[in-house]
């Protein structure tokens, strides 16, 4: 007769259409009983069966949807994690990169005090040496001075 629940409801909606209306009152009409009956058995034969796969599908549309929001917390979850791991990294190279600038800073300044306090020593130790040579000099060429004036006056002439 009919392929579903939708078939059976235009039919019993059809037969109250076209039902005999009653004189006094146009919402009352006069239906055959063992039809409208008929048709509400197999409405309710029907229905269990679509109701049940109905609650099948909306169920399983549910897990589907769960299991994919599941999915999705746990990717955005990993790429969260991830994009910290990232940021952390990035942190600690940017820590080790300034740490190491730091180091090499370090390192010239060092290197330039030395070069600067070596080279005032050997400026300093040269200026020593420089005065000690030249009073030494001084006092070899008294001491010459002297050995030639003795000398001189030994040997009259």
């Amino acid at each position: 007769m009919a392929n579903g629940v939708e078939d059976l409801l235009t039919m019993l909606y059809n037969m109250v259409q076209d039902a005999f209306s009653l004189p006094f009152g146009a919402d009352r009409c006069i239906l055959d009983r063992d039809k409208v009956l008929a048709l509400i058995d197999e409405i309710n034969n029907i229905l269990p069966g679509d109701l049940k796969q109905a609650r099948s599908i909306v169920e399983a549309r549910n897990e589907v949807v769960n299991t994919a929001k599941r999915e999705a917390d746990a990717i955005k979850r990993q790429a969260a994690d991830r994009a910290r791991q990232l940021v952390s990294q990035e942190e600690v190279l940017v820590v080790a990169r300034q740490k190491a600038g730091d180091i090499v800073q370090a390192a010239e300044n060092k290197a330039r005090d030395l070069r600067r306090t070596a080279n005032e020593y050997v400026d300093n130790a040269l200026k020593r040496a420089e005065e000690t040579l030249g009073a030494a000099l001084t006092e070899m060429r008294s001491s010459r001075a002297e050995f030639r004036t003795a000398s001189d006056k030994r040997d009259p002439g």
